[in-house]
């Protein structure tokens, strides 16, 4: 994958992710509810994974695959519950 993640930041209702190529990509938080209900020092504390193809909350149990937030794939721990 060419697009590697290098940087993330939030507003109130978005998840910023800084691509090192210069590309900024913004994600709805509603998207992952995790995130959206965090506090933003929760938020804060993210580490970049795998080079910069993952992002990862060690305090929130969350990991997003860059890959899929260019795809528009949010939470899918919503449609593994469905399922079972």
């Amino acid at each position: 994958m060419s697009s590697l993640a290098n940087a993330v930041s939030f507003d109130a209702n978005t998840m910023w992710v800084d691509f090192v190529d210069g590309r900024k990509l913004g994600v709805p938080l509603a998207y992952f509810p995790r995130l959206l209900n965090a506090q933003a020092a929760q938020r804060e504390q993210y580490e970049i994974s795998g080079g910069g193809s993952g992002l990862h909350w060690d305090q929130l149990d969350e990991d997003i695959s860059v890959e899929n937030l260019l795809l528009g794939i949010g939470d899918r721990t919503r449609n593994q519950l469905l399922a079972a």
